[in-house]
This record gives C-alpha cells, structure tokens and sequence, in this order.
C-alpha cells in the first residue's frame, strides 16, 4: 500500500515523537507471526475493501482485532513489551500516545483548556470530565440505588460497590482491588517505588495523601482542633482517630476474640497474637518476634542499650516513642483519656482500659493451674510465674534473677553507686524513690 495513505502503525510510530524515539516498523511485525493470529477472510467480498468482521485474533485470550497492527499493540498487554522510553526519567510505556500524554508531567503543559472558566488540564480527557461541573448534568445513575454520576468511570467505580467486584488483582499476592487506584497504591508495597518527593527535604512517599500530611512537618500547621479539648492535628484523619478518644467509639473489631479498637492500626497488630509465626528475628540472639517493632525495641533493651526518645524539658530518655509521649504528660498535665461510666480522667489509653474492668468485670483469661480469672494476658503471665517459679529478668551485675522487671529495676539500683533519685533541695541521692519522697519531707517540715 502506497506510504500516502494514513497507517495506524506509521501514526502510533510517529506522533510527534521522530523517527530515533520508537522502534523500526519491522520490530512490530516480527512481533506477530502466522500462527499467532488468526486470519479470516469474508467469502462475500474477497480481498476487497475493509472487512466486514474482525479477522485477527490473540490466541491469549481471544480478542479480535480488524486490523494488524491493533493486535500487535494488543500483544504487549501479554508480552510487557514498552518500546516506548522517557528520555527524562527512563519510564518506559507500551503505546507512544501514552509517552507523550506523561511526557507533560516533566514539561508541566497543560493544552487543554476550558472556555467556561479557563481552567487548563494535561489532558483532553480530564478537559472532558471537567465539563459537566459546568452545566450540573448528571446522566450515569444507579439503577440499585438511585444515586447519580457526571462521569461514567465514578459511576463503574460506584457499581462496584453493590457487585462486589474486584478486577483488579495483584500477582504478588493476588489480593484484588475494587478500584485500579487502590491497587497502584498497594503495588508499590511490593515494588518499593514512592515516586513522591519532598521538595524540601528529598523524602520520599509512595502515595500523594502521605506526601501532604508530611508537608506539615515543615510548615509546623496543625490547622484541625478537637473541639472538646482544644488539641490540634496535622490531618483531619488524625483529629478523627482523636476525636474516639472522647467518644469510646471502637469501630474495629477483632474477629477471633471480639477485642474492639480506636484504630485500625492496633487492630492489625493485635491479629498477629492469633497466628504462631515470629518472622522477625534478632540477628545477634535467635530471639524471634511476631512484629518487626518489637525486634527493634529488643535490640535497643538487650544488645545496643540505644534511647533514641529524649524528653526537651527535662533531657530524660527513652527506648521506646511511646514511653516519652506518656511521660510528657508529667510536664502538661494532659489526661486526655475519659472513662464513659464514671467521668475520671487518665494519661494512657492503657490505664484507662485497666480501669474499665473495674465496671465490666471482664476476666477472659484463666489459669489452667489453679482456676483463677485476671482481666490481662500480662497479669496472668506474672500469675503463672508462681506455679512455674520462672525468673526471666536477670540481674547483669549479680545475676541475681527476678519474677517481674519493677523488681529488678528496684534491685539493680541497690548496687553500689547506683543514686537516680536526686533531691532538688540540697542534691543528696537515694538509691530508691521512696527514699527520695520521705527525705524531702525534711524540707518542707
């Protein structure tokens, strides 16, 4: 055929991109041999003019094409084949059309404009989605519920919702998605990419939401305020995780033991105490653990000694965050945990949940030596220890061995020299706090 006549293969291959961008026609061709398609011609016009059915088919999986050249783009979807590379940051693609489309994210042209309010998009496609805001029309609606759509692709995505389907599968771990963003998002659990950097200070994120709330880290703006005790958040995500903090809500349920949650977070730690697997193991001891955070606090407590946590009012440290935000409180007063039955007040979730027992009488957990019932794993964990007579805290200095680690702590402090407990008045040191507390009595008599 005369080179005249327009060929979607010679328009795929050209597109403004120049002959050394793409590949040499004959790439594509070899690409699709005789016994990859099948090649049919209609009996009633042979060889004449465009045919009338499709007459190329992808033995993959059965789609039909009418033209060549649309099943060997086709093909790539099987193959992974992307010819097409961006000479900016190496992204390489499997149609040019695409090529040029994310070749604006490094230009930053937008040629597409809206002649209602001049508002200028990448592409003609987001020009056309934008379109509807103008005239209110909405012309996609649910025929389950009624609810109605400017554009096709929110109400597909909506449709979903009362299907259940999930087209969207990963190949890692085959867990399927609902929507192809969500997918993206997960995707790059595997792949490590976090394509969204700071431009302040270079980090990167793997989704645009993380990358904005990270934002506020230089800004210093936490523009979200409870509205019961005035504490202000970087996200509206954080003051709602907050805000269950006053209203008791647990939206996320255990599904083992029935255990309820303020955040989804805890939720998901809490599930691995179901499962036997310790995958994260200490490199210097064997010790393995079920969470890669508790291995960390291991590491720093038995090999490094490490307190990365230091309190700037008063230079105490810590192994672990969580033991410096509770210990913060001393110096702000804050008891931001409130108990629905009786009103009182607490500086830790984990006191306030001790204290709920009191009204519920909860003691889900019973000692299979002597009968008896306590309201915490950890409570019938040092309960056991008196049948068992099991001292896993040794002392370092004397290899003395204890039950409970308070009473370690208290005896390691009864070896020569060691006086943490400082009076502020005239500066003499105890070994105990106790100590500390009746000597200052002195002063104050």
């Amino acid at each position: 055929r005369p080179l005249s006549q327009e060929d979607p293969l010679e328009k795929e291959m050209d597109d403004g991109l120049g002959a050394g961008d793409g590949l040499h026609l004959g790439a594509f061709q070899k690409s699709v041999s005789q016994g990859d398609v099948l090649h049919e011609r209609d009996p009633q016009r042979p060889g004449k003019g465009p045919p009338s059915h499709h007459l190329y088919k992808c033995k993959q999986c059965g789609k039909a094409f009418n033209r060549k050249w649309y099943l060997v783009r086709h093909q790539r979807i099987h193959t992974g084949m992307k010819p097409y590379e961006c000479n900016a940051c190496g992204k390489a693609f499997s149609q040019s059309s695409t090529l040029i489309r994310h070749y604006l994210i490094h230009t930053g042209e937008k040629p597409f404009q809206c002649a209602e309010c001049g508002k200028a998009f990448k592409r003609r496609s987001y020009l056309r989605q934008h379109q509807p805001a103008h005239t209110g029309e909405k012309p996609y609606t649910c025929s389950q519920c009624r609810k109605a759509f400017t554009h096709r692709s929110t109400f597909i995505r909506h449709h979903r919702t009362h299907s259940g389907e999930k087209p969207f599968e990963c190949k890692d771990c085959e867990k399927a998605f609902t929507h192809r963003s969500t997918f993206i998002r997960h995707h790059r659990t595997h792949s490590g990419e976090k394509p969204f950097e700071c431009k302040d200070c270079e980090k990167a994120f793997s989704s645009r939401a993380h990358l904005i709330q990270h934002y506020v880290i230089h800004t210093g703006e936490k523009p979200y305020e409870c509205a019961e005790c005035a504490k202000a958040f970087r996200c509206s995500s954080e003051l709602q995780q907050h805000q269950r903090v006053h209203t008791g809500e647990k939206p996320y349920s255990c599904t083992q033991c029935g255990k309820a949650f303020h955040r989804s977070t805890y939720l998901l730690q809490h599930s691995v105490i179901h499962t036997p697997e310790t995958p994260f193991k200490c490199a210097q001891c064997g010790k393995a653990f079920k969470r890669r955070s508790h291995l960390l606090q291991h590491r720093r407590r038995v090999h490094t000694g490490e307190k990365p946590f230091m309190c700037s009012e008063c230079g105490k440290a810590y192994v672990y965050k969580g033991s410096l935000v509770v210990h913060k409180r001393i110096h702000t007063l804050e008891k931001a945990y409130g108990c629905n039955k009786c009103g009182k007040l607490f500086t830790t979730s984990f006191a306030l949940n001790r204290h709920e027992n009191i009204h519920t009488a909860r003691r889900h957990y019973q000692c299979t030596e002597c009968g008896k019932a306590l309201n915490g794993k950890v409570k019938l964990d040092k309960h056991q220890r008196t049948h068992t007579g099991e001292r896993p805290y040794k002392c370092n200095k004397c290899e003395k061995a204890f039950m409970r680690k308070a009473t370690l702590v208290q005896h390691q402090k009864a070896h020569p020299g060691v006086k943490p407990f400082k009076c502020s008045e005239c500066g003499r040191p105890f070994t105990y706090k106790t100590s500390l507390v009746v000597h200052q009595r002195t002063h104050t008599r």
